[in-house]
């Protein structure tokens, strides 16, 4: 274990070839449309289902799309990136930071964390309680 909660980034180069529907993805980010706080970068934010992503398979929601043909898309604003996708040929060669998969020694999600377990445990509790006192009274037929 290197200490991370995260493996390395895993780089990709993903080429795909527009169909009659486009690239079939969309994005979130840019430079004046943050989706990660202080990060201008660009992500993917769905995958068309039939589309040329979904048919390739490897681009996945989540990844961070660094290049589009070899123009790099830091700091540049979303309205741009979409125009560089919309221009691009037909045949797009995109480099992209694959989404980092959970490992099995990483922290549980933080709204998971051991703090909220008693405040689940409590309303499950209040749940039952309320359901026995709607059975208790009910009225039979």
């Amino acid at each position: 274990m290197n200490g991370s909660l995260h493996p390395p980034a895993k780089l990709e180069s993903i080429i795909l070839e527009r169909g009659p529907t486009g690239l079939g993805f969309n994005i979130v980010g840019g430079l004046d449309q943050q989706y990660v706080q202080n990060d201008t970068g660009i992500y993917v934010s769905k995958i068309k289902a039939g589309g040329a992503a979904a048919l390739d398979g490897r681009l996945q929601e989540g990844d961070r799309i660094l290049s589009i043909n070899g123009v790099g898309l830091e700091h540049r604003r979303h309205r741009d990136v979409v125009d560089l996708f919309r221009k691009a040929e037909d045949i797009v060669e995109l480099q992209v930071v694959k989404k980092p998969k959970p490992t099995r020694d990483s922290q549980p999600p933080e709204e998971w964390a051991p703090s909220a377990l008693p405040v689940f445990g409590f309303l499950l509790a209040l749940a039952v309680c309320a359901a026995l006192v709607v059975r208790k009274f009910r009225p039979s037929n």
